[in-house]
């Protein structure tokens, strides 16, 4: 195999909610009291929802800029490459990266649908998060359905609401939702506690994958104030280490084993020491800790229950063979800044070359296909028509710009001032200015 022979799906993308997105799904009171995107004077954006301002977030879409302005920008819509709220242009943008598929997460309203659950009228907030699950099947992803995997949102403050969805949207063609790893943070019971057990039965009975993104319930830490951004980046994917393990101990494992969960946006290169870690912590304690897995071990109900997905990851790869090879999957991570768009299949080339064309697949397209239970063909494509080399020359007919573009250029100096290392402390007081916007 070569590099535009691969067909690439992406597990992980996201999604930047156009203005009036929820327009043609809701009305009369619903549609008044609908999320309403904002310009202030200054032009900048941000979402007015039930009392709640919620700006736009930087470093979740600064796909397309100069990498020298990244960091909280952007502000506004009009800073945002068209990709990250239009299917269509995020079609032509996933032909110029090569990327045959995508399964996309939103943005304004988190990733698990967590300001829903900050809402303080429920009623509405289930109306209108119903009405983004309609949103997000119907339109974005009908602008072609085999290219677009559904992901929906549950409303998870009430659990038969939540039941009732999962049916709801299992009708409708989703085969995932999202949730919040840690819902104690939501003020709900942990995952361990029996007011999920009507949550797990309809999620199996209708084959729906839980969907747990890196960052919605336990967010990563980080040192100081005073610690560099880097350092910070550096250990996000690792962050879902600690709900990795906490699901990982699900007792629900045990009475549901065709249960499915994807681990979003966490990279696989940990993993391996993880699962060794956990094997011997359960072989060391289990006497006094009155744990489960009945005769199997750690590794073996991850290796059964739970995918993993990757952006850039040369020693995890290479560590294959201490994965399960059928459920690691390939994740672009659009419009964020950790994507490699526009030359991820240069940079994936380069970790998968050396495996097997058959595990090459697997990782690129197959297992997302199998566990997602995705069929990209099912409205005529063929696999040559979804190939990199293919994908890339319809991109070339689409005149599609991949040139990074400026928005007023880096932060000017102030007068005296001397460069220096950009902390967690300066993002943090970035996030408190926008919050104040």
């Amino acid at each position: 195999m070569k590099m535009n022979d691969m067909m690439i799906i992406s597990v992980d993308d996201h999604i930047c909610e156009p203005p009036n997105f929820l327009d043609k799904h809701v009305s009369g009171d619903a549609r008044n009291t609908a999320p309403k995107l904002v310009t202030t004077d200054k032009g900048t954006d941000y979402w007015d929802y039930q009392g709640m301002k919620l700006p736009s977030v930087g470093l979740n879409a600064v796909v397309g800029r100069v990498p020298e302005e990244y960091g909280i920008e952007p502000t506004a819509i009009s800073q945002l490459r068209k990709g990250c709220y239009d299917p269509k242009a995020r079609l032509e943008d996933m032909d110029v990266n090569g990327i045959a598929a995508s399964l996309n997460f939103g943005t304004a309203f988190s990733f698990e649908g967590g300001v829903f659950h900050r809402a303080k009228d429920k009623a509405l907030a289930l109306t209108h998060m119903r009405a983004y699950n309609d949103w997000h099947i119907d339109e974005w992803c009908a602008t072609d359905p085999a290219r677009f995997i559904p992901c929906g949102l549950l409303p998870t403050w009430d659990i038969d609401a939540s039941v009732a969805e999962i049916k709801r949207l299992a009708k409708k063609g989703f085969t995932a939702v999202s949730l919040n790893e840690n819902p104690t943070k939501q003020g709900l019971p942990s995952i361990h506690n029996a007011y999920w057990e009507p949550l797990w039965k309809a999620v199996v009975e209708n084959d729906i994958i839980m969907c747990l993104h890196i960052g919605a319930g336990n967010p990563a830490p980080h040192a100081s104030m005073e610690t560099p951004i880097e350092a910070w980046i550096t250990t996000m994917p690792m962050s879902v280490s600690t709900g990795a393990s906490d699901w990982l101990h699900l007792a629900a494992l045990e009475r549901y084993p065709t249960m499915k969960i994807a681990l979003s946006e966490g990279g696989i290169g940990w993993i391996p020491y993880f699962l060794e870690r956990a094997n011997f912590s359960h072989a060391r304690h289990k006497a006094w800790t009155n744990s489960g897995f009945k005769g199997t071990t750690p590794r073996d109900v991850f290796h059964k229950h739970f995918m993993t997905c990757f952006i850039d990851d040369e020693f995890g790869l290479k560590n294959l063979a201490d994965l399960n090879e059928d459920l690691v999957a390939y994740e672009c991570d659009y419009p964020h800044s950790d994507t490699l768009w526009p030359e991820v299949p240069e940079y994936l080339w380069k970790t998968v070359k050396n495996l097997t064309d058959t595990q090459i697949d697997k990782v690129t397209h197959r297992n997302a296909m199998n566990f997602f239970r995705f069929d990209p063909f099912k409205t005529g494509y063929t696999r040559a028509d979804l190939t990199v080399s293919a994908l890339r020359a319809k991109a070339v007919a689409e005149k599609v710009d991949v040139t990074p573009r400026s928005y007023g250029g880096a932060r000017p100096l102030a007068e005296g001032e001397k460069p220096r290392v950009v902390t967690s402390g300066d993002i943090a007081r970035m996030f408190a200015a926008r919050d104040a916007a």
